[in-house]
């Protein structure tokens, strides 16, 4: 940098970046927004995993009541059983949704 610039520059204080201090755990510190959000430090089975419930009879935009499962559990292309977290996997959620969505052919079904 030219002296110029130097002495043009304007130093503010700041705190230190978020991103570059060291973070604790989300599961150690329990940040997630609702205990269901949580992933268990030990393996489990699917069928573990399929009785778990993230969210449990609260009222979504329309006023109605609703369940929401931690995790999906769906098929995949060689018969066995997934299951996909509700937040990790949102994606691959998604990706299943659209498939779920189309015909023999590969159309696109709108319902």
């Amino acid at each position: 940098m030219s002296e110029n610039k130097q002495e043009n520059q304007i130093n503010q204080p700041v705190s230190e970046d978020r991103d570059t201090r060291e973070k604790p755990d989300v599961n150690e510190e329990k940040l997630t927004a609702n205990p269901g959000d949580r992933i268990a430090d030990q393996p489990q089975s699917v069928e573990e995993k399929a009785k778990q419930v993230a969210v449990d009879h609260v009222a979504d935009i329309t006023g109605d009541e609703i369940t929401v499962p931690t995790y999906f559990v769906v098929d995949e292309p060689d018969g066995e059983k997934k299951a996909l977290h509700h937040v990790k996997d949102a994606e691959e959620i998604s990706d299943v949704i659209r498939q779920a969505r189309v015909d023999e052919d590969g159309n696109r079904i709108w319902r």
